[in-house]
């Protein structure tokens, strides 16, 4: 079962903007609950999310200074009995000074940057991807957006990801696409291409006037997307403001269970345009809500008896699946 999560890939836990400092966070991997902080010193522990006294979620407790370290330091407490961790899992139990061995095994994380990234405490199979360390150092950080537990398999949510026929029919409403034209998919092996465009039906001036986001919408949306599996997909795109890279990160949480969420990036033509640029934010997250909405209408154990054209998004992703952690011979582009 384990297999079907892919262990040894990389995963990104979160950015550091969505981690406030002392503001515990819950994350899942592999079906194993942890809790993320962030303390004053800009530290970021994690540690399993069950107290080993009676099993509250840490997460549900708050953050306090550790009396024997300096620079702002912090442990998460249990909102149980108030028992104070560190970040290597040792507590100070009532009526004692003496600090404890580990109770509870942290979480190894690999920070990069603002990213946190996590191989789940198994074996790394496959490197972490630099595109983001890349995007980061040449795009203005505009904020994340879209974090949702959706109720389904790794594979299920990676294929729908990586259907490139679905937007006129899933992202019909709001982007009001009509029709999709096809043009490259590049195969790299766990990395890939696929180009692009998305025909718009426009919108009315006073459609616009109502709704001012509206204004950002193109009538021809010319997609790039940049494949790193299984952990990544980044959407980029010329818009009125500027170029954007919109990249969707996936985890397994669970066998049945998979996380998605957006953290977006643009290069504006001027400074001043930043606010503007959140209205890219509200789009990403209709997208995904669309792309949650219809993994829930799906029967994904049904037979496949029609194979639409431009499936190779899907193909490589399942190609890529079996043979984890392989790389074996691509595609030619198409």
């Amino acid at each position: 079962m384990m297999r079907s999560m892919l262990p040894g890939a990389p995963w990104l836990l979160a950015h550091k903007s969505m981690l406030p400092i002392n503001h515990p966070l819950k994350v899942s991997l592999y079906g194993t609950d942890y809790v993320l902080w962030q303390d004053g010193s800009g530290t970021i522990q994690a540690l399993p999310n069950r107290c080993p006294h009676m099993g509250a979620m840490l997460s549900e407790g708050w953050c306090e200074p550790l009396p024997d370290k300096a620079d702002e330091q912090s442990g998460i407490v249990c909102p149980f009995h108030a028992l104070r961790f560190d970040g290597a899992g040792c507590t100070v139990l009532p009526d004692s000074d003496q600090k404890t061995l580990p109770q509870l095994q942290p979480l190894e994380l690999i920070i990069q940057g603002n990213f946190i990234w996590s191989y789940g405490g198994h074996k790394p199979k496959m490197p972490i991807p630099n595109i983001m360390n890349e995007i980061a150092q040449t795009y203005d950080f505009i904020g994340p957006a879209a974090d949702y537990s959706v109720k389904t398999d790794l594979l299920s949510m990676l294929l729908v990801m990586h259907d490139y026929n679905h937007q006129n029919g899933t992202h019909r409403d709001l982007f009001r696409i009509t029709s999709v034209d096809f043009h490259q998919f590049v195969d790299n092996g766990h990395q890939s291409h696929a180009l692009y465009d998305m025909v718009t039906d426009s919108y009315s001036w006073r459609e616009k006037l109502r709704k001012p986001d509206l204004l950002m919408m193109p009538d021809l949306i010319k997609a790039h997307i940049e494949n790193h599996f299984p952990c990544l997909g980044i959407l980029r795109a010329e818009t009125p403001l500027g170029k954007i890279a919109q990249c969707h990160f996936f985890l397994p949480e669970a066998e049945n269970l998979t996380r998605t969420y957006i953290l977006l990036f643009a290069q504006l033509h001027y400074p001043f345009l930043k606010p503007l640029s959140r209205t890219f934010l509200k789009f990403g997250q209709v997208a995904v809500e669309q792309d949650v909405d219809i993994l829930g209408k799906l029967y994904t154990n049904s037979p496949k008896q029609i194979k639409l054209n431009n499936e190779v998004g899907m193909d490589w992703v399942r190609r890529n699946f079996e043979h984890f952690p392989e790389v074996v011979t691509p595609n030619l582009s198409k």
